[in-house]
């Protein structure tokens, strides 16, 4: 066992005023299975780059460790070799033997290394590079978000591998992998690094009960500055009055007083002073304890949203519904029923591939059948729906939406996101005042503001596309996968809105927490 030490880690981007990681501080062993917890934009992923020594920085960072890091980047020309050929250039020191032990754990077919990478699903790749990352020796091993777009089959494989495993950091905001996987926790909170023995659960219970005594704690000492302020206040009129009779008094109202008086006066008067500026270091003392008890405190915003009522019961329903893509020789699925009603949260579950997005591109092709594909319709719509409108599906089977239903949208694909948040707002019909108050809420930084969004980090960009569907009133709001990236702060925060606001929704999300508490029911796709 080794010991990995990080010391005043300090940290920003070239050309960018702000600072990602500053006067960073912990230490870590390398047979830990540690889950690193944080805030979009805290520099979760940056600090596993200047682990790897992809930057320079301020600070050191001592170990004996080698370090590799998950995903290994594939470009376009990398698609058409095998993984076989790809993990000689990832793991150019593992052996074939080992890479195949790893890939008979993790539940693979060899048969997969051998076929183009372009083949595999995401699934297959996310496992295939997992199989490949352990094969090494003496290695401390960065995984970075390894179940984003992971269907619930393909995320309990890797849960069960990762758990199989130690040394590694794991960044990920899956409260269920965390929980599964972890023996010890990294938190970057809003001002300090924390290292706690546990898993995320343990340590959410920690800091709810260390909140709650920091804003304890806080109360108290505010309501001790306030006495002091006001005995201090007190006693300083006091004292100015006193002061102002020592010259000066009226023989046939004061007969009991001569000039004599007025050293006793004087004394007394100094003795409140002396009193005043005790009172004065009290507060000082106070104000200094209660500084940095709110600094880690995360205070989650409540949200808002504005759904509109449908006049009909029912906004959707399927019934024996056939799905194909025009050119594919066989149908996603056969017969498929369901129902979305007013007030429903519909999830579309079942693996990668079987056609959970491909309904909600269906819906859409129906609704722009009935004359979606409007400028003032087209303005509702959140994501790149109209790329997939076009993307035409042959509809078998009885596919009804209710004529005239306005929907939000949310695509699981950001790239189409460029240019200024303000050109963003315009090209949707935004409140750009609330639309970056929205973005607040959702703890953005306000120097993000400035930034044109293909520089956002993937969880804001998903953020982006959140506040924009919050903003905008429909009957219906259909998410696909709109929690990918999502920091664990902010899902709870979007489940605390939906429970309390109660909007009909249609969703395709592989967070097992998220569906828990917020589905009223699941459809099982491709079953």
């Amino acid at each position: 066992m080794a010991q990995i030490n990080v010391n005043n880690l300090t940290f920003s981007y070239d050309g960018s005023a702000d600072t990602v990681l500053e006067d960073v501080n912990f230490n870590i062993d390398s047979d830990w299975k540690l889950g690193m917890i944080g805030r979009n934009g805290k520099g979760k992923t940056t600090l596993l780059n200047l682990l790897r020594g992809k930057y320079e920085y301020n600070g050191s960072i001592s170990t004996g460790m080698i370090f590799d890091y998950f995903p290994y980047d594939v470009n376009e020309a990398d698609l058409e070799k095998t993984a076989d050929e790809l993990a000689a250039g990832w793991k150019p020191h593992a052996e074939n033997w080992q890479i195949l032990m790893q890939i008979n754990q993790i539940g693979l077919d060899p048969e997969l290394l051998y076929r183009p990478f372009k083949t595999l699903s995401h699934g297959e790749r996310t496992q295939v590079m997992l199989a490949v990352l352990f094969a090494g020796e003496n290695e401390f091993l960065l995984i970075d978000e390894p179940t984003n777009h992971l269907d619930t089959q393909a995320r309990n494989v890797v849960k069960e591998y990762l758990n199989s495993k130690k040394g590694f950091i794991l960044v990920s905001h899956d409260r269920d992998l965390l929980d599964t996987v972890c023996d010890h926790v990294l938190v970057l909170n809003r001002k300090t690094v924390e290292v706690q023995t546990g898993n995320f659960s343990s340590w959410w219970e920690n800091k709810e009960r260390s909140d709650a005594f920091a804003k304890a704690e806080n109360e108290k000492h505010l309501r001790e500055i306030g006495k002091l302020k006001e005995a201090a206040d007190r006693t300083a009129r006091w004292a100015e009055k006193n002061e102002g009779t020592k010259i000066g008094f009226d023989p046939l109202k004061e007969h009991d007083r001569s000039k004599n008086t007025r050293a006793f006066i004087g004394a007394k008067t100094k003795k409140m002073q002396a009193r005043v500026k005790a009172y004065g270091k009290r507060i000082d003392n106070e104000i200094e304890e209660k500084e940095g008890l709110l600094q880690d405190i995360e205070e989650v915003a409540d949200l808002k949203l504005m759904p509109m009522r449908y006049h009909k019961e029912v906004l959707v329903e399927a019934r024996d519904l056939c799905l194909r893509y025009e050119g594919a020789e066989k149908d996603l699925f056969l017969g498929m029923r369901f129902r979305i009603n007013r007030g429903d949260r519909v999830f579309l579950a079942g693996e990668n591939g079987c056609g959970k997005s491909s309904i909600i591109k269906a819906i859409l092709q129906k609704l722009a059948a009935g004359g979606l594909n409007t400028p003032a319709m087209r303005q509702s719509f959140v994501g790149n729906a109209f790329a997939d409108i076009h993307a035409q599906l042959k509809i078998e089977g009885i596919l009804d939406v209710s004529s005239g239903l306005i929907i939000s949208y949310i695509n699981q694909d950001t790239s189409f996101l460029s240019g200024s948040l303000q050109d963003f707002c315009e090209q949707h019909a935004l409140s750009y005042s609330i639309f970056l108050a929205i973005l607040r809420q959702l703890d953005f930084g306000r120097a993000q503001f400035a930034k044109n969004m293909e520089d956002f980090s993937e969880g804001q960009k998903k953020k982006v596309l959140i506040a924009a569907s919050l903003l905008t009133p429909a009957h219906l709001y259909i998410w696909d996968e709109p929690l990918n990236y999502i920091d664990v702060f902010s899902r709870m925060q979007i489940e605390k809105l939906i429970l309390e606001f109660e909007p009909t929704m249609l969703l395709v999300e592989h967070d097992e927490r998220f569906r828990e508490k917020i589905a009223t029911q699941t459809i099982s796709v491709g079953d």
